[in-house]
């Protein structure tokens, strides 16, 4: 029996982007998003309150400190690697399912292309639904698929604008 050496496709620069359409949906949503240094531990973004003269009100957070993590396969399992120390270190995890093409089994990555899902997970689900496997500290998100809803896309970069006291911007309009 021979065993095949598994080759990873490993794309830094997809990897990279998903941090920045993180940003860039949270940006959208009217959420000051910084991103931290490279290989920050822990965070890959800071958020804020776009107003300098805003003044936090109780159980409002004045910053957050946002984990990203991304899967690029359409097929993938929903399934992604976090190692228990850092679940202290940030207040949301954003997984970003990038959805560039299916690559499980004979795919080669030229199929199955999607929308890009993201789900914001609180700090508490995440060390909630944490399973070190052997060597493997990860999160399985297809058996929670049901109770992920409410933190999926828009509903999830909402949590973050609610923690931060942001508003939806709205026109006033004048009546009369």
């Amino acid at each position: 029996m021979t065993l095949e050496k598994w080759d990873w496709l490993r794309l830094p620069v997809v990897s990279a982007g998903a941090e920045y359409l993180v940003m860039g949906n949270l940006m959208r949503r009217n959420i000051l998003a910084y991103k931290a240094p490279q290989n920050n531990e822990g965070y890959d973004l800071i958020c804020i309150h776009p107003d300098p003269r805003y003044s936090k009100k109780p159980r409002e957070k004045a910053q957050l400190r946002i984990q990203v993590k991304s899967r690029y396969a359409t097929d993938c399992n929903k399934a992604f690697m976090i190692k228990e120390k850092s679940l202290e270190a940030f207040d949301y995890l954003v997984v970003a399912f990038l959805n560039i093409g299916k690559y499980f089994g004979n795919n080669i990555g030229n199929t199955g292309k999607k929308e890009v899902e993201y789900y914001t997970l609180p700090r508490d689900f995440v060390k909630k639904h944490h399973v070190k496997q052997g060597n493997w500290e990860k999160i399985m998100l297809k058996p929670l698929i049901n109770k992920i809803e409410k933190y999926k896309n828009e509903k999830g970069f909402e949590l973050i604008a609610k923690d931060l006291g942001i508003k939806i911007p709205i026109k006033a309009r004048l009546i009369g």
